[in-house]
């Protein structure tokens, strides 16, 4: 089982829920971007690509909250453990978040292939009128 530091840890928890942080954001100006379109163009293909993508940012935001909340709890148990024995934390290793670190990965890779999607869309709809 790989270990690391508790500070390591740490720091990876706060850049995944900055990253986290910024994809949330990152939806809402899809959604936006989306609503536009759909405010434009009402043919029937348009608004059925318009309803896949809201749906996929309803995905994507759950699955945000689903995984910020476990970072959350794994970096509770860090806490916890850090409370039960002070001394020479800094030293002592803790079994690394393997599972966390392949859902980020997994999401990173889902988001930016919507966002590739979203994008080839959105230039179509730029493109026809």
């Amino acid at each position: 089982m790989e270990t690391k530091g508790l500070y390591q840890l740490h720091e990876e928890h706060k850049q995944w829920l900055n990253n986290l942080n910024f994809y949330k954001d990152e939806l809402v100006i899809m959604q936006n971007r989306i609503s536009e379109i759909a405010q434009k163009n009402s043919a029937k293909e348009i608004l059925a690509n318009v309803e896949h993508f809201q749906n996929q940012f309803i995905i994507q935001k759950e699955q945000i909250d689903i995984i910020s909340h476990e970072i959350k709890l794994h970096e509770q148990a860090l806490e916890k453990e850090v409370n039960k024995n002070e001394t020479a934390v800094d030293h002592r290793k803790f079994p690394a978040h393997k599972d966390e670190n392949e859902k980020i990965e997994t999401f990173d890779k889902i988001f930016n292939e919507l966002r590739k999607e979203l994008n080839t869309f959105l230039s179509k709809c730029m493109s026809s009128k």
